[in-house]
């Protein structure tokens, strides 16, 4: 090669100011060239293989198509070679000379709008190209077109010129040849290569080769039909991208051509690593643009409640920007958002219809999710609360029911959702809060976590029916007929205290309990406990306020905490209270105190233990001295 061949050319302007951005500041994490060469090698074997399609090329047809990379840790150089369109020397210049005519765009505007469908590209070349010169300290680009025509060479080192020669006996395609800056010499490992195609470029729909090896083993199975693919293959993909050993639970394979064009192939694993002790996980889904890694665990595509999910997700329909690595237009990241999270929960009412033993295995395993959703997404909030499940009155004792199982159930007249929290089933059944639901055959859900009142109080209410704590002060039931048990069928309650003496308890009660209590008054809804502690505040519930005590932040809300104690006037207990304490109003004291106490207990609040304790023992002193003067 004569030195007339070889021409020296200046960069454009706007391609220099491109190449300082692209070196200096563009990209934040450098193994991101890597992807970007393989991106656009691919984009040069899809242009090849659809220009096959409808021309018929001779020259280098037996040359099969695929992207091989050499690596030379003893050179420092680092070699990438694509069998694909290539470029002739027009071609070369225009697309590595600037920016404006980049080879991938300009050929994609040339595609009809049907044929756009059949051809996966992705980004353009001349912006990726440059990131190259991130790791490169000089590029030399070889390249010859598909027509048959001679190669060429291109070379830069980045500054602000460039050479073109001649470059005789090339095969068709192009190889790009980097040599490696001093800071940048591990790109010249194979199994650094290897491990940025695998995170990044795993699913390119071509052969990638390095030394020798091909690399990309694992098909994009989500672009494929679900008639296509068989369980193993659902099974060995979930493996592979959630790094688990083991079956996921369930799974969503499905595409969407509006409003955005989308294939999502999303799991759910078997256990619930959270629940395990091993700390919050982070989300587990990718985003990828044509089979290209865009986000690897984004934060972005899924709300923060559905963190649990592990899968995939491509849309073609993303515009990204010169880097690829974030999204132009937050609207469309929204309204991605807005599809897959309506679809996964569509996908989740199904499988609770379809296969209700299994959602309530995810349910065992998840749900706390789903309230955390019922809490935290408002848009969603109303279709999540179809999800919930709890056990109730009517449920066999372990046994979860759905809010619509409820609502089918309602007795005429009935317009509310009942529901009441406790730290177990048999806590809560034996509890005075549901006395009067048994009595008038009322069902009414027991929520046994704490924060189940968070999420019912968020959800307000269901089906148009408002939900309702059973701890609530002002709680009035409807006057259902009453249906009593068959042991007590023709038993008539005792008849109550007077009113004006039950008024006069209240009050002197009241005097003993002091600023502890809003008020002492005559319960409508105890049938057997002689009293019970609700709540005065209708949004505050009992289970709500352990919470915040637990987590310090009572104080923060600025919430006094008062109750209301409420007595059954015909329990015997009240009645011989009554007289209690005209004849030793000290001991009746003493009963009063206990008797809130044991009410507290049973609205799981704390007590001070040691103060009980004494209480109780003075309690029993008495109760023994009685007993032993009465022998």
């Amino acid at each position: 090669m004569t030195a007339a061949q070889v021409e020296t050319k200046q960069f454009q302007a706007e391609t220099r100011k491109v190449l300082d951005i692209v070196i200096n500041s563009l990209y934040t994490e450098r193994d991101i060239f890597v992807r970007e060469l393989v991106s656009n090698a691919a984009d040069a074997l899809e242009k090849f293989r659809h220009q096959s399609l409808i021309e018929k090329v001779e020259f280098d047809a037996h040359v099969p198509l695929e992207i091989t990379i050499d690596c030379d840790d003893k050179t420092h150089t680092l070699t990438l070679t694509d069998t694909g369109i290539g470029m002739t020397k027009e071609e070369l210049e225009t697309n590595l000379g600037t920016i404006a005519h980049s080879g991938s765009q300009h050929f994609f505007e040339q595609l009809a709008e049907a044929a756009q469908k059949d051809v996966n590209l992705i980004g353009q070349f001349g912006v990726g190209f440059y990131s190259a010169f991130m790791a490169a300290k000089k590029v030399r680009v070889q390249t010859r077109s598909f027509n048959g025509e001679e190669g060429f060479e291109w070379a830069s080192d980045g500054g602000g010129t460039y050479t073109i020669s001649p470059c005789p006996g090339l095969h068709r395609g192009t190889k790009i040849i980097l040599e490696l800056k001093d800071d940048a010499q591990t790109y010249g490992s194979k199994f650094t290569i290897e491990r940025i195609i695998q995170q990044y470029s795993t699913f390119v729909p071509f052969p990638v080769k390095v030394e020798g090896k091909t690399v990309n083993t694992v098909q994009a199975i989500w672009t494929r039909s679900k008639s296509e693919i068989s369980e193993e293959e659902y099974t060995e993909f979930y493996k592979f991208i959630a790094n688990a050993g083991d079956e996921p639970m369930l799974r969503l394979h499905f595409s969407a051509d509006a409003p955005l064009a989308i294939n999502a192939l999303v799991y759910v694993p078997k256990e619930n690593f959270e629940v395990l002790g091993m700390g919050r996980m982070q989300p587990g889904v990718n985003l990828y643009c044509q089979k290209v890694l865009i986000y690897q665990h984004s934060e972005n595509i899924l709300p923060e409640w559905l963190r649990f999910l592990k899968g995939v997700v491509d849309s073609e329909d993303l515009p990204l920007n010169i880097s690829r690595q974030s999204l132009q237009d937050n609207a469309l990241v929204v309204k991605l958002r807005k599809v897959l999270t309506k679809r996964f929960i569509k996908f989740l009412g199904e499988e609770a219809e379809r296969h209700p033993e299994k959602y309530l295995e995810f349910w065992k395993n998840f749900g706390i999710f789903i309230k955390e959703g019922v809490t935290s997404d408002y848009e969603h909030r109303k279709e999540l609360g179809k999800l919930l499940r709890f056990e109730s009155s009517a449920s066999e004792p372990g046994q979860t029911i759905s809010l619509d199982d409820y609502v089918g159930r309602m007795r005429e007249g009935q317009d509310k959702i009942y529901y009441i929290n406790g730290p177990s089933r048999m806590a809560v059944e034996y509890g005075p809060y549901v006395e009067m639901f048994k009595k008038r055959g009322v069902e009414i859900f027991y929520t046994l976590e704490p924060i189940d009142d968070f999420v019912l109080n968020h959800l307000g209410e269901y089906d148009g029916k408002k939900l309702v704590s059973a701890d609530r002060a002002d709680l009035h039931l409807p006057e259902f007929t009453e249906i009593k048990p068959e042991d007590e069928t023709g038993k008539e309650n005792a008849a109550p205290l007077a009113a004006d003496a039950l008024d006069q308890l209240c009050q002197w009660m009241k005097t003993i309990l002091g600023e502890r209590i809003a008020e002492v008054k005559v319960s409508t809804r105890l049938v057997d406990s002689p009293a019970m502690i609700v709540n005065v505040d209708g949004y505050m519930t009992s289970s709500m306020e352990r919470l915040l005590k637990a987590s310090g932040q009572n104080e923060a809300f600025g919430m006094g905490m008062k109750k209301d104690l409420e007595i059954n006037g015909s329990s015997p207990l009240i009645k011989k209270l009554s007289t209690l304490r005209e004849s030793d109003t000290t001991f009746a004291g003493d009963v009063v105190e206990q008797m809130y106490d044991n009410a507290m207990i049973q609205a799981g609040l704390l007590v001070d233990p040691m103060a009980m304790v004494q209480r109780n023992y003075r309690i029993l002193e008495r109760v023994a001295g009685d007993s032993a003067a009465a022998l």
